[in-house]
């Protein structure tokens, strides 16, 4: 869940913030990331990248003109939850923030409308966990996008049943079949760094997506 937050005080080398929650049950207060809007201007390779994600979005729409793509995506993107304020943006000025959340909402558009993109999207993400859950909630392979299963980072074990196993917490990526043998050949460490991935824990919303169980669906220690 991403909130507007609130500065409520300089502190010492850094800032007290109010994070508002309505509904304070869905929220683990240990685990709060605070985001700090960047406002550095947007990045030539950023601009490259949003482009790029335009391209292939436009040719989905039929080959529509690209500045058409590129105007509608950015009214839907402002109306949207990843946008951080309700103004127009330009990609020739905006932030880097706003280049990244804008960048994040092409390629969850992609994966969601199953968009052929011709090169894989982590090569062009700027936000790679919010990547790995959109791949796992599509269940396509933050590799090469093709169908995937649930990879489990966290050893399962040799000869347990895994659908006795809790899993909630553990470490997970969506990977076809292809990269699920690759990353069991040449391990966790080399497979992260070689396509730069990250894994996300896995939550409620997602192991109901794969069906698990209701053994899988308690908290792993």
């Amino acid at each position: 869940m991403i909130v507007n937050a609130e500065t409520v005080q300089e502190y010492k080398d850094g800032y007290i913030v109010f994070v508002p929650c309505a509904n304070k049950e869905i929220v683990d207060v240990r685990n709060i990331t605070v985001e700090l809007p960047d406002r550095r201007k947007i990045s030539n390779a950023q601009r490259r990248k949003a482009y790029v994600l335009l391209g292939y979005i436009s040719a989905w729409w039929g080959y529509m003109p690209l500045e058409n793509t590129k105007e509608i995506t950015k009214l839907i993107f402002r109306g949207s939850p990843y946008q951080i304020t309700d103004k127009d943006f330009s990609l020739s000025d905006c932030t880097v923030t706003e280049a990244r959340l804008y960048i994040t909402y092409l390629i969850d558009f992609c994966i969601l409308h199953g968009i052929d993109t011709g090169e894989p999207l982590y090569k062009l993400c700027e936000d790679i966990p919010r990547y790995v859950w959109a791949c796992l909630m599509k269940k396509c392979c933050a590799v090469c996008g093709r169908k995937a299963e649930l990879h489990h980072i966290d050893a399962v074990g040799i000869g347990r049943n895994r659908k006795e196993i809790p899993q909630i917490g553990m470490q997970v990526l969506p990977l076809c079949r292809k990269h699920h043998n690759e990353i069991h050949n040449i391990g966790k460490f080399t497979f992260m760094k070689k396509y730069l991935l990250q894994s996300i824990a896995l939550t409620e919303e997602i192991g109901q997506k794969y069906r698990l169980t209701r053994k899988n669906m308690e908290v792993a220690k």
